[in-house]
């Protein structure tokens, strides 16, 4: 029986599983209207140090086509959206900014379950002082190592951000998916284990026991938290977990027995229900 007293972590197997890598690319003040182009599997993060700016969208594009932003502040952009910053000449205002390279692109668990853009005051979230300090001390002048090490400071502001996100979802606007799932107590152990054994015999059942729920009420609260059925997400994450396998060269068989599929054919059908293709077909699309 699962301990569920015993703490979770709701991140690890999922970034483990889905990496994220951070490339830092400006810091300074921007002036007038900067533009940031929309590249195929890429977010961007910054961190607005002082002034104030205009940030612009174009419509339809899932983001405010105007966000005005006074004070410190996090962007967020875990997907390709073009953004400007308008800027006064006259006292530019101070970033550091990094580039955001989602392992798989758009089928990146959390490009998939965040908004188009999360704008986020530093004021808001407890305990990036210490985080922030040393990269604003990397940037602020030449020293060995430096772009390494700031990019490794910026995926860790990362990973704060996306815990602060866990624990205050409706502050962030989270649209109901994997996020808000793991954000709740009980669900967050089902998920979890999911995430971590996907080839297990999972049943309605076995999910229910790790969130310690009867079948009825897990059932229910993952429909309501999640924005699906437990079956249906389990099917999501395992073909998610197969694309990146299948990228990276591993045949179709081993993929099916990884995923704990009886066969090279059971897993085709189930890859073809999400994706809309048989792995095959799916895989001369990505050379």
């Amino acid at each position: 029986m699962p301990d569920h007293s015993a703490p979770v972590d709701r991140l690890s197997s999922l970034l483990e599983r889905f990496r994220v890598r951070a490339h830092l690319f400006h810091t300074g003040p921007l002036c007038g209207v900067s533009h940031f182009a929309a590249e195929r599997g890429r977010g961007f993060l910054h961190v607005l140090r002082r002034g104030s700016m205009v940030v612009t969208h174009k419509p339809r594009h899932g983001a405010p086509t105007r966000v005005v932003v006074n004070e410190p502040t996090l962007l967020f952009y875990p997907r390709p959206l073009a953004h400007n910053f308008h800027n006064a000449p006259q006292d530019g205002s101070d970033f550091v900014c990094a580039t955001l390279d989602f392992e798989g692109g758009a089928s990146h668990p959390l490009a998939c379950a965040l908004p188009a853009l999360i704008v986020l005051p530093l004021r808001e979230v407890d305990g990036l002082d210490h985080t922030l300090a040393l990269l604003f001390s990397e940037t602020e002048r030449l020293r060995c190592g430096q772009r390494l090490l700031a990019d490794r400071m910026f995926e860790v502001l990362l990973l704060q951000l996306l815990r602060w996100l866990l624990d205050h979802p409706e502050k962030a606007g989270l649209p109901k998916g994997m996020l808000t799932g793991l954000g709740h107590p009980r669900l967050a152990r089902a998920l979890v284990a999911v995430h971590e054994r996907p080839g297990d015999a999972w049943t309605l059942e076995s999910m229910a026991e790790q969130a310690g729920m009867s079948r009825s009420t897990f059932a229910a609260s993952f429909k309501d938290q999640v924005g699906e059925t437990p079956a249906d997400y389990l099917l999501r994450w395992r073909v998610s977990i197969a694309q990146a396998l299948l990228r990276s060269g591993q045949s179709i068989k081993a993929v099916a027995e990884t995923l704990g599929y009886a066969s090279a054919s059971s897993f085709s059908r189930a890859f073809a229900q999400t994706t809309g293709m048989p792995p095959r077909d799916w895989i001369k699309k990505q050379t």
